[in-house]
């Protein structure tokens, strides 16, 4: 697994050597011991998968609070993703920057996202699937979001996002970023 940092500290991408015969591949998508250094103590609680039917749409921007904030590891199984991170960590060099990166099974690629950054992805296909792990579980009372569209944070989507089907009511309501808002 080779380990690329990017310019927000935490946001790393991984990417998957996949070997193929003529039967097809294989390759691993997770592995503790080659990620010790991000994963340190914790432990996978949650995987959940991600089906997006309609390119353009738009899912998040999401994050938990504390004490359930949660590092996210996310592939794409099928079709093709921006995956979006944004820095809302109180006092980081890069609050409210965000880092994007295409995810596609082709590319095998694997974002991972710490805790104290939102998360959100676009699809660049139709039938666009993802597949998460998560280090804590999900809190329903510990769940926090910001607008896709937040002009603090001023993500430029690739693709117009579809006015029918391309944003949910509840990512629709998120809220934009108080002039005071500090982090979380």
């Amino acid at each position: 697994m080779k380990l690329t940092s990017t310019a927000i500290a935490g946001v790393v991408i991984a990417e998957t050597e996949s070997r193929s015969d003529e039967r097809g591949s294989f390759a691993r998508l997770f592995c503790a011991q080659e990620l010790r250094d991000i994963v340190g103590e914790r432990t996978i609680s949650q995987i959940n998968l991600s089906a997006t039917l309609q390119s353009g749409a738009v899912r998040g921007l999401h994050f938990q609070r504390h004490p359930h904030a949660e590092t996210k590891f996310i592939r794409c199984l099928r079709g093709k993703a921006w995956d979006v991170a944004v820095d809302l960590r109180s006092g980081s060099p890069t609050f409210l920057r965000w880092h994007a990166e295409e995810l596609a099974p082709d590319n095998a690629r694997m974002m991972i996202i710490p805790e104290g950054c939102a998360h959100g992805f676009q699809a660049l296909s139709p039938n666009c699937e993802l597949l998460y792990l998560h280090t804590a579980s999900y809190v329903p009372e510990s769940e926090g979001g910001v607008a896709w569209n937040d002009p603090r944070v001023g993500i430029s989507w690739p693709l117009p996002i579809p006015q029918n089907g391309g944003l949910s009511d509840r990512d629709r309501n998120l809220p934009i970023l108080s002039a005071g808002f500090s982090g979380v």
